[in-house]
């Protein structure tokens, strides 16, 4: 794989909004869960990792069609960083039709539905004739409303694979870019909190009532959040410093093992990560910090941990942010992929918080407390339902 540049980047989760925000509270070793209070919830005992700032956002009166809470969670995360600045500086450079949109999501604009169902006509059951399924509800949605936004006139498209959803953006960006298709892309994850994911996850009973706790011995399950994370992917050019990230590798494989359940030894989340490896051009023991899919349920701890273990051993450290942030669906591999850069630029490793006592069955090298250890390439993992697996590799070019 050609490496491709991350010029620009920013994320906005439970942890706050923006670089700065999301660092501090890495470094700070501090999460952004707290009781589910969300909408009409109030018979669910879980944790949740909500953004408040998104309920002031008002979208622009011309992109009023597209309102709904994951637009608006979209333009939050659009105006962090200069981010918006710095897509409009590309958008001058190469043009409208050069610059791609790739976003991941899982449930969309699902919430206007499920709010506006409240509003049926009570002798038809009709809905509300102000609910438009296009620009709210539809997985597309948010890329027509981050392409108006920006007047942009290239490809777009929108990756729905669960929680593996906005890291296949950036494997799916870099072959188009490699492809001469455009010159640069926004890529990313946007997906917002709503009832369908809190009370699905309920249903298949894998919500903790407690701050989830990544591969902890006593982890009863994972906690649902929402985030924004964007990505603006470019070449690499000619003159780069040493703190630029470069995307250099990403590995895809799909199982297809359960609709729900990975594959018990983790077979499909092995091959996308020895996949990434390879399309790095690195060997395992290049690679100096995993961040791990690690969403705290029994179940896929255990096979990615067994997965991370055939392949790197004990040696590689590696943790899981799930909880700090949540289980971000899909969103997740954005998110990851900016905290994976953060790591990278600030130099340090952060350490997944809430894990108490380390499930001794899974021989990884987890970290319990930030490092100090200043990486030069890092992994992350997204792996989701149905066996669909993403691995990223990234790294500095100095």
């Amino acid at each position: 794989m050609t490496p491709v540049r991350l010029s620009h980047f920013t994320a906005s989760s439970c942890l706050g909004c923006g670089r700065t925000a999301t660092l501090t509270a890495l470094r700070q070793h501090r999460g952004g869960l707290a009781p589910c209070r969300f909408e009409t919830v109030d018979d669910l005992e879980t944790q949740i990792g909500a953004v408040p700032q998104v309920d002031a956002v008002a979208l622009p009166t011309p992109l009023a069609e597209y309102e709904c809470r994951n637009n608006r969670l979209a333009l939050l995360g659009l105006q962090q960083d200069d981010f918006s600045a710095a897509v409009e500086d590309a958008i001058a450079r190469y043009g409208p039709r050069r610059v791609g949109i790739l976003i991941g999501t899982s449930t969309a604009g699902i919430l206007q539905t499920e709010q506006a169902y409240r509003r049926r006509d009570p002798n038809t059951g009709a809905l509300p004739d102000d609910l438009v399924y296009q620009t709210t509800h539809n997985t597309y949605s948010v890329a027509a409303f981050i392409r108006c936004y920006f007047r942009l006139a290239g490809p777009a498209m929108v990756v729905s694979t669960a929680c593996s959803s906005s890291a296949k953006v950036f494997a799916s960006a870099a072959r188009m870019l490699a492809a001469g298709v455009i010159d640069a892309a926004i890529v990313g994850g946007v997906d917002s909190l709503c009832l369908t994911t809190l009370y699905g996850f309920n249903s298949l009973e894998l919500l903790s009532a407690e701050p989830c706790r990544p591969f902890d011995v006593d982890r009863k399950g994972l906690c649902i959040g929402e985030a924004a994370a964007f990505v603006l992917l470019e070449r690499p050019g000619s003159s780069l410093d040493a703190d630029t990230v470069l995307l250099l590798g990403a590995g895809e494989s799909s199982d297809a093992y359960h609709m729900s359940a990975p594959h018990p030894d983790g077979l499909g989340a092995q091959m996308a990560m020895a996949a990434a490896l390879r399309s790095a051009g690195l060997q395992s023991t290049d690679i100096d910090y995993i961040n791990l899919h690690g969403t705290a349920t029994p179940s896929n701890d255990a096979a990615e941990g067994k997965a991370v273990a055939a392949l790197f051993g004990d040696r590689t450290p590696c943790s899981s942010v799930k909880g700090a942030t949540g289980h971000t669906l899909g969103a997740a591999g954005g998110l990851e992929a900016v905290i994976s850069a953060l790591a990278l630029q600030d130099g340090f490793l952060p350490g997944g918080i809430n894990t108490r006592h380390l499930d001794p069955a899974i021989p990884i090298h987890y970290l319990t407390a930030n490092s100090n250890i200043v990486p030069s390439r890092v992994m992350s993992n997204s792996f989701g339902f149905g066996g669909t697996n993403c691995s990223l590799v990234f790294g500095r070019s100095g």
